[in-house]
């Protein structure tokens, strides 16, 4: 009975070794596995920077956005009825120029210019007017006047008979056209002349087919 005993009392201590380190290895990985959800709270914590950098994210998409919608500077001059310097965005045509412009005159010949084409930024588009051709018909008649507006006259040097010539100028116009070009030391552009009272855009057109600066 004592050996039997001993025996006995090794095998209770063995198992509650055996036991004691089942606890320890449970308590380890409970441990283990706090500390992994702790660290998963903090990279979880951690990506909310990486909200900002959605933002970021967002930020850069805004920004491509803006340089996509980067507006074109296109000068529309010729036969329309607001000349000028218009902005447009991104993919828009040479209609769009003319429309914006206030469309074209009478005096417009559309079917010489690509109203499909696209835009670019610095381009100018022209509208060619067809008053040049109707003066060059009637010097072609045998009108002596005529004939000489069959090549453009400069405007810095033109005289009063030269500007009577143009259609739609008369002796009034033409002085003060004469009076205003002497006012401001010479003019650097047709255009300018629109600031002259009386003078409207169908005249307007009839100066740029025949006059250069």
């Amino acid at each position: 009975m004592p050996r039997i005993n001993g025996q006995l009392l090794v095998y209770l201590a063995v198992g509650a070794v055996l036991v004691l380190v089942g606890l320890n290895s449970i308590h380890g990985e409970k441990s283990k596995s706090e500390a992994f959800g702790a660290g998963a709270g903090s990279a979880a914590g951690a990506s909310d920077p990486g909200d900002d950098g959605g933002g970021t994210s967002t930020a850069e998409g805004s920004f491509q956005v803006s340089g996509g919608s980067r507006k074109l500077i296109v000068d529309v001059a010729g036969a329309v009825r607001k000349p000028g310097v218009y902005r447009f965005g991104q993919g828009a045509r040479v209609i769009d120029a003319i429309a914006r412009a206030g469309g074209v005159t009478k005096q417009a010949m559309v079917g010489a210019i690509n109203r499909a084409a696209t835009l670019s930024d610095g381009q100018q588009v022209v509208v060619p007017s067809g008053v040049g051709a109707s003066m060059a018909s009637s010097s072609r008649s045998g009108a002596t006047a005529g004939a000489g507006l069959q090549a453009p006259v400069s405007l810095g040097t033109a005289t009063q008979e030269q500007l009577e010539e143009i259609e739609g100028i008369g002796p009034v116009t033409a002085q003060k056209i004469l009076e205003f070009r002497d006012s401001q030391g010479g003019l650097g552009s047709v255009d300018e002349l629109d600031q002259i009272s009386g003078i409207g855009p169908a005249t307007m057109e009839s100066l740029r087919a025949a006059l250069t600066p």
